[in-house]
Order: C-alpha cells, then structure tokens, then sequence
C-alpha cells in the first residue's frame, strides 16, 4: 500500500489539479445555495418552486457535462502529445455544440414555462412563482454553457487557477446581488424570487467576460484565430462526436432519470421536494472534493495514455480507485454527524415547515451511508474509463441500473406499496448504486477501458499486451 501511495509526484500533481478544481465546484456550489438559503426567507413554497426550477436547469447541465467530458477525452490526451491545433479544433466543436443545447432549453423555458414547472407539481402557488424565477434565470443557460466548455478545456490543459478565479468572482458577485434584488438592499429594487434569477443571470455572464477577458490578456491556449478554432474537417467532427455522444448519452439520460425521480419526489408533496432541494443545497457541496479528485484523475491519466506510458495510467487509475471511497467514508461520517446543525441554517428564520426539517434529517442520513458506495462507480466511469478513452461501457451500466431497476423500483415503491418519502428515497439509491458497484470493478479489472485516441498511445498498448502475452 505504501509503495502504490508513496510517490510524491503523484500526490503533488493530483493536488494540483484537484484542489483548485475542488475549490472551483465549492464556489459554484456555493452559488446555488446563496441562492437556495436567502430564497428559504421568502418562504417553503418559494423554496420549492426554486429548487423544481434548478432541477430543470440541472437537466440541461447534465447534457453541457457529457459534452464537456467528451471535450476532456481528447483535450487530455492531445495535451500529452502537446497537439495545441487539434486541442483548439475540439475546443470549437464543443462549443458549437453546447450553444445549441442551451438553445432549445432556452426556448423551451421562455415558449412554456407553466409547463416546466407543473412536470413537477401542479400546486398554482407553486406555478406562478417558479414561472418568475424562470423567465428571468433562462438569461443564464447560454452563458452557463459557454463556461463549461471552456473550463473544461482549461482544467484538461492543466490550467485550472483561472476557472478557479472567475468562480470565486462570480460567487461573490451573486451573494451580493442576490440580496440587494431579493430583499431591496444598497439602492436596488425590492424583487423577492425574481431578484435572485436576475442576479443569477449576472453573475453567469461575468463569468464568461471574465474568461475571455483574461484569456486574451494572457494569450492563453482558447486565445487563437476564428480559422483554427472552427475550421475543423469533417473526419475531425465525426471522431469527436463517436467518442463524446456515448458520453452526452449517458449524461443525458441519467439527468433525464434523476429528472424523473425528481417529479416523483414533487409529486409527493411540496414539503418534500423541499427537504429534497435542501439536501440537494449540501449534495452539491460533498461533491465538490470527489469532483476535484475525478478531475485530476482524467487529466492525469489521459495524459498518461496519450502519451503512451500505459503502465503510468494504470498505476494512478488504481490509486484514484482506492482513494476517492475512502474519502466519500470520512465525509459521510461528517454529514451524518453534523447534519442537524446543517439544516438548521435553512430555518433561521422559523418559516419551514417541522415535516420538512424532519425528513430533510433522514434522507441526509441515508445519503451520508449511501455516499461511499455511490463514488466507487463515479470515479470508475466519469475519472478512469472515459480517460482511458472508453465512453461506452460507462454509458450500459449507469443507464442499465438507473432506468431499468433503481426507476421502476422506486415508481412501485411509491405508486404500489405506498411507501414513505424517506424509503422511496433509499430504494433510489439502493437500486442503482450496488449493481453498478460490482460491474465497474470487474470490468476495471479487465483493463478494456483502454482505449488510446493518439498513436503514440495504440502502439504503447499494443507493445503492452504483447509483453503480458509472452510473460
């Protein structure tokens, strides 16, 4: 063990890259639950109506995620051979592409937004003031997705401060908003649930003028002439999308799943999906580490594959694979320990509902054991598969488990025997973590995940194989 977590070159470069990738996510994460705690002031039908709305959003951001982690597979691996034309070619690709994926949320959400909201529940408070919310925060999907693409494109190239920075800003920029729109503070107009949309939307977009802004000053690697950026060949265009449509595939029809508990979950009653959204608030912060270190992980070991030193790759793979869920068990205990005090700060002004607080504490504690399992397979599918350059098997086991037994157990845990939130809850989870759980570590074990998009990588697999062949 000491001698697979003793090198100092891999925890200086995992450090590296996961840190300020991990910081990143907590800042954005932190975006969301400004949003989410000074929207709680306005009450438990604002609150919900918000939350159904950013499940709506999240959607669409699974979809920008698939894209962004296609976009990773080649920047990575092209990285390694430093391949700075085919680097900004996939860049352009990808942002193509996204701008069309925030095109028709966009239009969906301004052509029928009643529509959105009642997927989830048909309560007319409910309608009426996420309808608000989302005529105002659409402004910021076109903006939102033009910033995955290009962080991802930095973060792949071993630039991650300034995602880092451009987070922080944005952050701060939307605390600050939030609750002179929200609440009429510092000259702005008194805007309640509108106001935190607005401000979302503002911050979105300094983000990308940010980026561009400092990318043209330090001439930095998405820096380079219209021509190179979009004029990639057709064989370049239909290489990225079969190795990055598995991958949006996958994202998207997870998202799509997750979408559906979420209506389930909103249909069982607002109070619900209001301790849902709080959950979710935290969800997203405990992720914020395990996105960190699955960043590194692609980075480190695409670059390793790309550049043909397959040992290398599968010697980080196997340190990242005992790493991450040894990590998910320490927070966990810390949710669960802590998760009293965590809920209480949505309630400091006493307006949520006691059936709310109460099955906010128990989902969090299921999601507090669950934690350790479910990374296993999030580091094997999102951190080691798709670097390696295999986006398809990954795309069978999640879509396997989810659609075809955590969903139809939960619509027969809920619809059939009744069951409780909080137990339709467990069975989510249970259903689609255990089985993915025992597949990913066999096929891990089997090295097929393997897959070079360089030549320098095939040949370096190859000449592998032929040396495990003859020993």
């Amino acid at each position: 063990m000491f001698k697979l977590f003793g090198d100092k070159g891999f925890w200086k470069t995992a450090l590296k890259l996961a840190i300020p990738v991990a910081l990143q996510n907590m800042l954005t994460s932190s975006f969301t639950l400004a949003d989410t705690l000074l929207v709680s002031n306005l009450g438990e039908e604002a609150l919900s109506s918000v939350g159904m709305v950013g499940q709506w959003g999240w959607l669409m951001t699974m979809v920008l995620v698939g894209f962004s982690s296609g976009t990773t597979v080649f920047v990575s691996q092209f990285w390694g051979i430093k391949d700075i034309k085919r680097i900004r070619k996939t860049c352009g690709i990808a942002l193509l592409s996204v701008l069309a994926v925030s095109g028709v949320f966009s239009a969906v959400s301004i052509i029928a937004p009643a529509y959105v909201l009642r997927m989830f529940n048909s309560d007319p408070v409910i309608v009426r003031e996420g309808t608000k919310y989302l005529l105002c925060v659409v402004y910021s999907y076109t903006a939102v997705a033009i910033t995955n693409i290009l962080s991802a494109v930095l973060r792949s190239v071993e630039n991650v401060r300034l995602p880092m920075y451009v987070s922080a800003f944005t952050t701060v920029l939307n605390i600050f908003l939030d609750y002179s729109m929200i609440f009429g503070k510092f000259g702005f107009p008194e805007m309640g649930i509108e106001g935190a949309a607005v401000a979302t939307s503002i911050s979105a977009w300094s983000g990308v003028v940010l980026i561009v802004f400092v990318s043209v000053i330090k001439r930095n690697i998405l820096i380079a002439p219209f021509r190179e950026t979009f004029a990639f060949s057709k064989i370049e265009f239909i290489l990225f999308y079969k190795k990055a449509i598995p991958v949006v595939f996958n994202e998207s029809m997870w998202g799509l799943g997750t979408f559906a508990f979420n209506i389930i979950f909103g249909n069982m009653g607002y109070e619900y999906f209001a301790s849902l959204t709080i959950l979710r608030s935290f969800e997203n912060i405990a992720f914020i580490f395990f996105i960190g270190l699955c960043s590194a992980a692609s980075v480190m070991i695409g670059k390793s594959v790309g550049k043909g030193k397959i040992e290398r790759g599968i010697e980080d793979s196997r340190r990242f694979a005992i790493l991450v869920p040894v990590a998910a068990i320490f927070v966990g205990i810390l949710i669960f320990l802590f998760r009293r005090q965590l809920i209480g700060i949505f309630n400091m002004s006493s307006n949520i509902s006691q059936v709310t607080l109460d099955t906010a504490m128990i989902i969090m504690a299921i999601y507090a054991f669950e934690l350790p399992v479910r990374m296993i397979p999030y580091i094997q599918v999102v951190g080691i598969f798709r670097s390696g350059g295999d986006t398809v098997t990954g795309v069978k086991y999640d879509l396997c488990t989810l659609w075809f037994m955590s969903l139809p157990a939960t619509l027969i845990a809920v619809y059939v025997l009744n069951a409780p939130f909080a137990v339709a809850f467990a069975v989510m989870y249970i259903f689609e973590d255990y089985a993915k759980t025992a597949l990913c570590l066999r096929y891990y074990r089997s090295l097929k995940w393997l897959r070079p998009v360089t030549d320098e990588g095939r040949l370096a697999l190859e000449e592998l194989k032929k040396q495990r062949v003859m020993k």
